[in-house]
């Protein structure tokens, strides 16, 4: 048999991690997550002070429309909510509400024990998987590593 593409490997190892996730996030009450709900989630928690919408957009490499259609969707099924800024009354900033904090915590918590289950069965090699993906996120020059940057 021929050695496995390394390109196939790493979509299939993404895939399996996806479906593991969303299966232990429906378990914890998530059953309804969309393909962007995790990336807009991550990305108004990694920043420092709460996004406005247009600097959602920027982050994720979408148009304003595009994060409109996402943020009134989170806001509709109460994973986020708008506030009106105190510096500039045209603009709302986004927060996590309490639901959009604890569908966070709960993949945090997955992501902690998946990777310790992984270091259980490779040992040391796991360190070395976490360096190489950091490897190849690094690399990305579509600005996808700003995007994923851990939070």
């Amino acid at each position: 048999m021929s050695r496995p593409d390394f390109g196939i490997l790493l979509g299939l190892a993404y895939q399996s991690f996806v479906d593991q996730l969303h299966a232990d996030l429906a378990r914890h009450g998530f059953a309804d997550l969309g393909p962007s709900v995790g990336y807009v989630v991550r990305a108004i928690a990694a920043e420092p002070e709460p996004p406005s919408q247009r600097r959602l957009s920027v982050y994720l490499g979408i148009t304003d429309q595009g994060a409109k259609k996402i943020v009134d969707d989170l806001v509709e099924r109460g994973f986020v909510v708008r506030k009106p800024s105190k510096e500039d009354a045209r603009v709302n900033e986004l927060h996590l509400a309490k639901r959009g904090k604890a569908l966070l915590e709960a993949a945090r918590r997955f992501h902690a024990r998946y990777e310790a289950a992984l270091a259980e069965k490779v040992g040391a090699d796991a360190s070395t998987a976490r360096r190489v993906l950091a490897l190849i996120a690094a690399g990305a020059d579509d600005g996808a590593a700003g995007r994923l940057r851990a939070t």
